[in-house]
């Protein structure tokens, strides 16, 4: 049934539970696995006034992207040594400089996924409406079957 299983972490604790059921299902099945994580763009504060607002220079901009290398680097290992102890045929695949719900759309669609996997934090009302989610966005948005682990 799912030959390519795309499982998505941002390396939190509850992210973790989609890597692990991801994988408890790719083994099962005996699907292939790509693990994606995303790092996003440096932030940038634009003011409500013309003129208003900050701009990072050169320097945090390549601190914030040296971070984000090793922060995805880290979180890429533990899911690879986890589908190496599963037996599990895993590639990784750092997307960084992009919104997360679209790159791991694009990412399933290129790599030909017929599964995305990944987890919900749960957050309702306010919160969910403040903090975002990318896990409702790429349900709303993905033609790849998405399967939520909470």
């Amino acid at each position: 049934m799912y030959k390519q299983i795309l499982i998505a972490t941002d390396g939190s604790e509850v992210a973790q539970k989609g890597v692990n059921h991801g994988l408890s299902l790719a083994k099962r099945v005996g699907a292939k696995v790509t693990i994606v994580t995303v790092t996003e763009p440096f932030p940038i504060y634009a003011g409500a006034a013309p003129g208003a607002g900050w701009v990072p220079g050169p320097l945090e901009t390549v601190e914030h992207e040296a971070r984000q290398k090793e922060a995805a680097a880290k979180t890429l290992a533990d899911a690879k040594a986890a589908a190496d102890r599963l037996g599990v045929d895993a590639e990784t695949i750092h997307v960084p400089e992009a919104h997360p719900a679209e790159a791991i759309i694009a990412t399933a669609n290129g790599r030909h996924c017929n599964l995305i996997v990944m987890a919900s934090h749960g957050r309702r009302g306010i919160r969910r409406l403040l903090l975002g989610s990318q896990t409702s966005e790429v349900l709303a948005n993905s033609s790849v079957p998405v399967l939520v682990v909470r």
